[in-house]
């Protein structure tokens, strides 16, 4: 059964669905970059390697290390 809606969805504009897109796009290659990173790091060091540096990734990116913003 379909959900009732309140309003309608807003319909895009060409502009909005090509960034949308864009944005689709540009999430898929990341994924798929780090799934290829994580492939070559069990390779190159093994199972548990690769385990131990994917354990420190979720510290290192909260504490800024990857961010593309510019820090003071």
């Amino acid at each position: 059964m379909p959900i009732a809606m309140e309003h309608p969805p807003k319909e895009l504009s060409a502009q909005e669905a090509r960034s949308a897109a864009l944005g689709y796009v540009t999430d898929a290659f990341a994924e798929a970059a780090l799934c290829t990173a994580m492939c070559e790091l069990v390779a190159a060091h093994g199972e548990d390697g690769a385990a131990e540096v994917a354990a420190r990734l979720a510290d290192r990116a909260a504490a800024g290390e990857f961010s593309v913003a510019r820090r003071q």
